[in-house]
């Protein structure tokens, strides 16, 4: 990498285990190019470590920032990312797409893998944008949480399905005893 672009981070601690916020720099400016929540049994640090060795620990304003409007967000508050600073780029296409999507359900709703397909012209294509989704690099600001299957129940995510219960019901989500989603807000 050029100096410009060196991999940076920075670790937050949440109530959910750590986050690490992996950015560079770009055309003078801070860009997230991933960021790594904890999975159970699997602190963020960890991978970190395993799979970004030559990252620096660095601070800067802006990803301070935004690691602090994650932590909070992990806390329930009503938090709204935006994109402009993280590296979509560098995903594939239809990846793009999917998390794009994603990114357009409103806290509170939810949608199913199926639906998200339709919308994108894919019927059928349930097990792709779930794929899509697992591999979602920027986690909370993309909020891959709202993401259920058709049946109603939680589906994956990458800070396990007790995390993803708790942030959606944060969000005013119902879930019911058997792990069922009780919303009437769907989206797509």
């Amino acid at each position: 990498m050029q100096k410009e672009d060196r991999l940076r981070h920075i670790v937050r601690k949440t109530r959910f285990g750590s986050a690490v916020i992996l950015w560079e720099t770009r055309s003078d400016r801070p860009v997230v190019r991933q960021i790594l929540i904890s999975r159970p049994g699997q602190p963020a640090e960890t991978v970190l470590k395993e799979q970004f060795p030559d990252s620096v620990p660095t601070p800067c304003g802006l990803i301070d920032d935004l690691a602090g409007r994650i932590a909070a967000f992990l806390d329930g508050a009503d938090v709204r990312f935006v994109l402009g600073h993280v590296r979509l780029d560098l995903c594939p296409t239809f990846q793009r797409r999917v998390l794009m999507a994603e990114y357009g359900i409103p806290r509170g709703s939810v949608s199913t893998y199926g639906r998200m397909a339709a919308h994108l012209g894919i019927p059928g294509g349930a097990r792709a944008v779930g794929n899509a989704l697992a591999t979602n690099p920027f986690p909370i600001v993309i909020p891959c949480h709202r993401a259920i299957r058709s049946d109603g129940t939680l589906g994956g995510y990458q800070g396990g399905l007790a995390m993803k219960r708790i942030l959606l019901e944060q969000e005013g989500v119902v879930i019911d005893d058997r792990g069922r989603v009780r919303s009437t807000k769907l989206y797509y």
